[in-house]
């Protein structure tokens, strides 16, 4: 039986269909095969995402003066789209995200500098904002950039940085002014050969194993002044907080494709697996459940569609933003759960996908703000 029919919007056209189609056969023939081994060595190369680079697949949303195809942000979320779909972790949506501080923030300098390199995957980028002490309250944080001649010179800790042991490009959220918000930066930093830079453990989480999770450190790190984002000190605050419409919709959409697949994984195992002289499909239970994971799909993916066409019209509120990364993300681990358990036994295996997808899942109501903090800032609009 066919899936309910969604609502065709103006950014799902032809070009973008066709570029879907390109993406999921390279990630399917590339990147698929290799996952296991990956989440053997706790992170993917850097080298793996050479490849998509050279397809146009890692940065397409970025301008062609830069590197990229200049499209719009729906093609980076239908990336995102299908390497969730293949459980291949977000490490490029952060790429994504580092890069659109540069394009947005960074002098032309420093745009043709650095963005080349990561729209081609020569180099990978990372964001490091959380830290031990504060989380990720970037008021509170406590990195220092202390000025000195023409460098900064940086000391502090980081910690969870997804892609942290990989990157050769680091934006890096630290305190250049006095306390609270009005003293944060934005800085980047290159890191091969860096002196004084170090990255600390890679970090074992409960799932998403292929993405390598790092703390990092920072000892009288020496960084050129003139790779400080925007034209002064102390704009670091609000150039974070610009982005999040964007941000969020890099993990809603990622949440539904999730849903979809595991309901898919989950209807062709119970109509296979046999239990009592019968499929465990055909207990009504089953199909009860099946059908409400169904209807979870079909109103996720209608509601990241319209959030997606709301980002490429410019009119994504930040309380939209806020409610799908929120709502998705919660409906995600309950599907997790609620298909794990049709699975029975074999659901609690990982070498079936429903027990790594119920284990990678469960970070999503965490990071890029964690879903109570999605309920306040919802609710500050009420």
């Amino acid at each position: 039986m066919p899936p309910p029919r969604l609502l065709q919007h103006p950014w799902m056209d032809a070009d973008v269909s066709t570029f879907r189609d390109q993406v999921r056969r390279y990630v399917e023939a590339e990147m698929a095969p290799r996952l296991d081994a990956w989440r053997r060595a706790g992170d993917i190369p850097p080298v793996a995402w050479q490849g998509l680079g050279a397809l146009g697949f890692l940065l397409p949303e970025m301008p062609e003066a830069y590197g990229g195809s200049g499209v719009s942000l729906a093609w980076q979320l239908v990336v995102q789209d299908e390497l969730a779909r293949a459980e291949v972790p977000a490490i490029s949506a952060v790429h994504s995200i580092a890069a659109h501080y540069i394009l947005a923030y960074g002098s032309e300098a420093q745009k043709h500098r650095w963005l080349p390199k990561l729209c081609s995957g020569e180099w990978l980028a990372a964001i490091a904002m959380t830290e031990p002490g504060c989380g990720s309250d970037l008021k509170a944080l406590r990195t220092r950039a202390r000025r000195d001649g023409d460098d900064y010179v940086i000391d502090g800790a980081k910690t969870f940085i997804t892609g942290g042991a990989n990157c050769s490009l680091l934006v890096l959220a630290c305190r250049t002014g006095g306390e609270g918000a009005k003293g944060v930066s934005l800085v980047v930093l290159e890191t091969q050969g860096l002196e004084g830079f170090r990255v600390g453990r890679r970090l074992e989480k409960l799932g998403q194993h292929a993405a390598d999770t790092a703390e990092l450190f920072f000892d009288g790190v020496r960084v050129p002044a003139s790779h400080l984002l925007g034209p002064v000190e102390g704009q670091g605050f609000g150039q974070l907080m610009s982005q999040l419409p964007y941000e969020r919709m890099l993990i809603a959409v990622p949440a539904v494709a999730a849903i979809e697949q595991a309901l898919a994984l989950t209807v062709a195992y119970t109509r296979d697996r046999q239990a009592f002289g019968q499929t465990v499909f055909d207990f009504q239970n089953t199909r009860f459940k099946l059908a409400e994971v169904a209807t979870t799909a079909h109103i996720g993916r209608s509601f990241v569609n319209d959030c997606v066409q709301r980002l490429v019209d410019g009119t994504l509120d930040n309380e939209a933003a806020y409610m799908a990364k929120c709502w998705t993300t919660d409906k995600q681990c309950e599907v997790m759960d609620e298909c794990l358990q049709l699975f029975g036994g074999y659901g609690y295996m990982t070498e079936y996908p429903i027990a790594r997808m119920w284990a990678d899942a469960r970070v999503q109501r965490i990071y890029g703000g964690t879903n109570e903090i999605m309920k306040d800032l919802i609710a500050r609009g009420l």
